[in-house]
């Protein structure tokens, strides 16, 4: 197997237009989706037509469980992960896949996504972003990617480059870097639901490895303006962030000159 996606999923009917983007668009052999059913079931089948395979969680997990699960049943050389609600360009697995190195995390050029119309938005899309720390209140920070026009405009010519944060919703690296590196998504510590790319950036800073936005291809998710299927407490994820962003801010402070902060 070169290549397992795997998509956590939760009550979001986008979820099939997503599966078809990523089948019709899809380039590479030997390809399998893995969904996984966060303590719900589907009202209709998914296509026979690829390799899906459906995980049914007994009961609602979230998020890093969810992900933590497909990723201990995928077959592939790399893994890709992405939201239930994206759409995807032609090719994308097979540029990714080609372009990637080792040590890589990888996502691509971010578009915004109409769910209801099941288009791309008329904005601009995002390259890079800048790795900020917000102040919650109360004590409490969290890391928050942000969008990095300048890094865009200075690297211009690159179609390839690395990056400082990146949406948690489309990435893919190689299966050997999540055993060795990443291990797994640490919902104990970290909270069920987010932070989930700060917390494999970290890892894979810390390892030597680099976070990489890949400006061939692209993907659309959906814009925060159309409603969630999930609606996370505040209380049950922000000691999370807190927690992440203790873990780590003291390396952060040891990388902020490279990236000329």
């Amino acid at each position: 197997m070169k290549l397992s996606i795997v998509i956590p999923s939760y009550k979001d009917p986008s979820i099939y237009p997503t599966i078809d983007s990523l089948v019709e668009n899809s380039e590479l052999k030997d390809v399998e989706i893995i969904v996984v059913l966060d303590g719900y079931w589907i009202s209709e089948p998914f296509r026979e037509d690829f390799d899906i395979k459906t995980v049914h969680m007994g009961k609602n997990r979230n998020m890093r469980e969810s992900i933590n699960t497909a990723v201990r049943l995928a077959q592939g050389e790399y893994i890709m992960r992405t939201d239930e609600h994206c759409m995807f360009a032609p090719g994308y697995d097979k540029e990714l896949v080609n372009s990637m190195e080792d040590n890589w995390i990888m996502t691509a050029k971010r578009f915004y996504l109409d769910p209801d119309k099941w288009e791309v938005m008329d904005k601009k899309p995002v390259v890079y972003e800048k790795l900020k720390i917000r102040d919650m209140g109360d004590g409490m920070h969290k890391w928050e990617g942000r969008v990095w026009r300048q890094r865009e405009k200075d690297r211009k010519s690159y179609d390839i480059g690395e990056t400082m944060a990146m949406q948690g919703s489309m990435w893919i690296m190689k299966k050997s870097w999540w055993d060795d590196v990443i291990g797994e998504l640490d919902s104990e510590k970290y909270g069920d639901m987010y932070q989930d790319s700060h917390e494999m950036q970290f890892k894979t800073w810390k390892a030597g490895g680099k976070l990489m936005v890949n400006k061939n291809t692209w993907f659309a998710h959906k814009h925060v303006s159309f409603p969630r299927t999930h609606n996370h407490p505040r209380r049950d994820y922000i000691q999370g962030m807190q927690n992440i962003y203790e873990d780590n801010k003291d390396f952060y402070e040891e990388i902020r000159g490279k990236w000329g902060m």
